[in-house]
């Protein structure tokens, strides 16, 4: 369950992968690609994020990348 404090949600790392549906691994090496501005922490200091966090790792968790590739080797598997 999300933490308020000063007016500001955060979360903690296994909500957050719970809510994006990703493994803590993948979330961190998303972070030491540098997909946040900033990192959060609490006094203890583990990893907090807020709303605006959880849906930058949304939408990492959501893209999707298109490859294409060359004509040639297209046209050889529609005639296979």
């Amino acid at each position: 369950m999300p933490k308020e404090i000063n007016g500001t949600r955060y979360y903690a790392t296994s909500e957050v992968c719970k809510e994006v549906g990703i493994s803590r691994p993948t979330l961190f090496r998303w972070l030491k690609r540098g997909i946040l501005d900033k990192l959060h922490r609490d006094r203890r200091g583990w990893r907090v994020f807020t709303d605006d966090d959880l849906g930058k790792i949304r939408t990492e968790a959501t893209r999707i990348e298109v490859e294409h590739t060359p004509q040639r080797k297209r046209n050889a598997r529609l005639h296979d």
